[in-house]
């Protein structure tokens, strides 16, 4: 268990908004194969003073030896340092990068991304919708890569550095006391040039990444919507958009590019100094005959591997500022609190009748008007419910409010006298099966599709909802381009390989399977041809049997045989009855019906407030 963590177990708690307390949460049950990781690296680090003992060693017992007795005389020192470089120092570097490539990264960068997605798929839609989907994924990749190559670079460079400075300042001790202070010196040095110059490497790059991230959105988005693009011949808009996005990555990218010249400008004369330093004390105290050549040689190549670790790690360094960077960068995208959040006690729902009651609720999207005002409705178990009313009348909200997608600002929402706001969101979305009028489809089978409404649905009953839904023969017709076929075949990003009728049908199959107690549709039938219509409107028939059902309409024909029909206007109900009953009253839904042309309401009664 020690170095083989789930790196998919759940998080502690919300992630932290402070770096320090986000990278903790983001590791946390890591840190043993981090640690382990870190020994490697320390390990390997210390080969670099070894080597430079064993240099010097060999070098003064040939000056010592005479030509001919070099090997025989001096046998297992030669043995032991061809062994420590053909064996030893080779082994242990492997064993260090395995230990990075195999344990560490694969462990900690889909731990940190799980944890990531896991949080953002708890956010409320408000979030989705102020942002972009391919930013939000950027920044979700961005963020754990970051704190993957923070946690890998801090080993691999802080601590392969630390222990071969502390085996160098050992060696050079026991050969010039002064080589060492000197050393000490240069690294007090070197540590303040970090100090003076990684804080605006941070800052620029997370300027950078931000930059960066917006380009990806703007390109995903217009990707998404390329259809639209196409449609509206706007292709040099969105080539405008992408460059302006791009121009302002490339001025972070100049500024971050502008100190990091400057810094390894300043870093390499540093570096460069440290040989002339070390190698001048060496050679002025073998002259008083107080080093051997050996000794000359251990301290040239300590302080030339240290010159050369010095630009490595001063690259490595900025390489972890900007992760940092970016994290933090992540970090203000990602790690909001959850807008909507069930309560500590919340339980699951249980909806043994069906009934709705809609208990003096309003909901204004936090302005001071829109939405729905003050209202109140009971849905009886298995009433079948038209909701009518112009655009911006409050339609949509009331369908968003019962699946709580949204809190209710005042008033609330009880199923079967249960408040939605006491159970779990989950649960509450279980029990209800719900189609649009935009059809959600992923890039994925059709079959994945009709099963999303119910994993664990037999063959049988998947197909069997498809045929219901009118489905089963196109599906069977349908093919990708790997060569899969009929329910096999993948449907596209959105399903942009579908029709909208057949978009919709496999959202009604999708619903039909899912054979929840409460049933929304939402201009469920809108895609369809009239003859399409016809025959799914006689399978809602029969889906539509013992639930509890809300269908919201424009077309009034597709609800004029509900039970009860409600009208909405600016937000109150101000009409309700059968089809009949409304009829008769002449008012609202009577004029709704007078003018409806093509199926329609007419567009001089729709309202500027938005759903």
């Amino acid at each position: 268990m020690f170095l083989r963590p789930d790196p998919f177990r759940p998080a502690d708690g919300p992630p932290p908004r402070q770096l320090g307390g986000f990278f903790r949460w983001s590791l946390k049950g890591s840190w043993p194969i981090i640690a382990l990781d870190a020994s490697f690296s320390a390990l390997a680090g210390s080969m670099e003073a070894l080597s430079a003992l064993l240099l010097g060693w060999v070098i003064d017992a040939t000056l010592a030896a005479e030509p001919d007795t070099v090997f025989s005389g001096n046998l297992w020192l030669i043995v032991g340092f061809v062994a420590f470089y053909m064996l030893v120092r080779p082994a242990i570097f492997g064993i260090s990068a395995a230990s990075t490539n195999v344990l560490l990264m694969p462990t900690v960068f889909p731990q940190v991304l799980a944890r990531l997605h896991r949080w953002t798929m708890g956010q409320s839609v408000t979030f989705f919708d102020n942002d972009f989907a391919g930013r939000i994924a950027q920044k979700q990749m961005q963020t754990a890569n970051a704190v993957t190559q923070t946690v890998s670079e801090i080993n691999n460079t802080g601590f392969f550095a630390l222990s071969s400075i502390i085996g160098s300042i050992v060696v050079l001790i026991g050969i010039e006391a002064w080589g060492a202070v000197a050393l000490g010196l240069w690294l007090i040095v070197y540590v303040a040039l970090i100090q003076a110059f990684l804080p605006h490497v941070r800052g620029r790059s997370k300027a950078n990444a931000g930059a960066r991230a917006m380009v990806t959105g703007q390109v995903v988005d217009t990707i998404t919507n390329i259809k639209t693009v196409k449609l509206f011949g706007h292709s040099a808009h969105e080539d405008s958009a992408a460059l302006e996005a791009m121009q302002g990555y490339r001025r972070t990218a100049r500024s971050f590019g502008v100190i990091s010249g400057w810094y390894r400008v300043a870093q390499m004369a540093l570096s460069g100094l440290l040989p002339v330093i070390l190698l001048g004390l060496a050679i002025a105290m073998w002259q008083r005959g107080e080093a051997t050549p050996g000794d000359i040689a251990a301290a040239g190549a300590i302080a030339i591997r240290i010159a050369q670790m010095s630009g490595w790690v001063s690259m490595a360094l900025m390489g972890i500022w900007r992760a940092v960077g970016e994290v933090e960068d992540g970090m203000k995208t990602l790690t909001p609190p959850h807008g909507l959040i069930d309560q500590p006690d919340a339980g699951a729902l249980q909806v043994p009748r069906g009934e709705i009651r809609f208990d003096h609720v309003s909901f204004a999207y936090g302005q001071a008007k829109g939405g729905i005002d003050g209202i109140e409705l009971t849905i009886r178990p298995g009433e079948k419910i038209g909701i009518v009313g112009a655009s911006g009348a409050g339609k949509s909200t009331l369908v968003a409010l019962l699946l709580r997608l949204y809190d209710c600002e005042k008033g609330r929402i009880l199923i079967d006298g249960t408040d939605v706001a006491a159970v779990t969101q989950e649960s509450l979305r279980r029990v209800i099966g719900m189609v649009t009028q935009e059809t959600a489809m992923f890039n994925r089978s059709a079959r994945e599709n009709i099963l999303y409404g119910r994993p664990d649905a037999t063959e049988a009953e998947m197909i069997a909802a498809a045929k219901a839904a009118e489905a089963h023969e196109f599906i069977l017709g349908l093919s990708d381009s790997s060569g899969n076929h009929g329910y096999e075949a993948m449907l596209g990003e959105r399903g942009v390989k579908l029709s909208g009728g057949q978009r919709q049908r496999i959202a009604l199959a999708r619903a039909f399977l899912k054979d929840a107690p409460i049933l929304v549709l939402d201009e469920a039938t809108s895609a369809l041809d009239s003859e399409v219509e016809a025959q799914v409107q006689s399978a809602l028939h029969r889906v539509m049997q013992g639930k509890t059902v809300l269908a919201i309409a424009h077309r009034l024909s597709t609800i004029a045989e509900m039970d009860r029909i409600v009208v909405l206007d600016q937000g109150r109900i101000v009409e309700q009855g059968n089809h009949a009953e409304l009829l008769a009253m002449n008012g609202f839904y009577a004029r709704y019906w007078n003018r409806q042309s093509g199926g329609f309401i007419g567009c001089d009664e729709s309202q500027n407030a938005a759903e």
